[in-house]
């Protein structure tokens, strides 16, 4: 999770220029949807408690080596938006537990990817003169994509790994 954090924290500073993408992307665009697959997969395997523990120890860990290696700016917004957006996931991703195998991670990757996007890129790069809007909207659409595309590798591993179950009230 944090590897994940920090490859794209420091790659959202490098523009997508590719195929004249350079307006609309930046390379962080395409690493930062794993962070849900992992959320999603952990949440699965062990349950909401045990995967928020994940994610504040993710937090912690990511703002520090981002403030480091990518800027106290980025380090901010990565982390005020990483830490709303992965507990929103928490959050969605449980209440729709027993549904479709499916619909949680589609769920939560669409709403919590949206807040992400949301606090990130106007907490990272307003005011800055960069086109952070035009980024932030391509953004979230390769978010939504991945989740789509995540969809395949959940299913294959979620089949592999036992289920937690909540505890049975007496």
């Amino acid at each position: 999770m944090c590897a994940t954090v920090l490859a794209a924290n420091i790659l959202v500073q490098y523009p997508f220029a590719p195929f004249g993408l350079a307006d609309y992307l930046t390379w962080g665009a395409f690493t930062y949807p794993f962070t849900f697959l992992v959320n999603d997969l952990t949440n699965r395997r062990l349950g909401p408690a045990r995967t928020r523990r994940v994610v504040y120890a993710g937090f912690a860990l990511a703002v520090v080596l981002s403030a480091i290696f990518a800027s106290p700016r980025i380090a901010l917004a990565s982390g005020s938006a990483f830490l709303a957006a992965q507990l929103l996931d928490v959050a969605v991703f449980s209440r729709l537990r027993q549904r479709a195998w499916w619909m949680p991670p589609l769920a939560s990757g669409f709403v919590s990817s949206a807040l992400d996007t949301v606090l990130f890129f106007s907490l990272a790069f307003a005011g800055t003169g960069l086109p952070w809007r035009s980024w932030a909207l391509c953004d979230y659409a390769v978010k939504v994509l991945m989740v789509g595309v995540f969809l395949g590798p959940y299913r294959f591993l979620i089949a592999r790994m036992p289920v937690w179950q909540p505890a049975a009230r007496a």
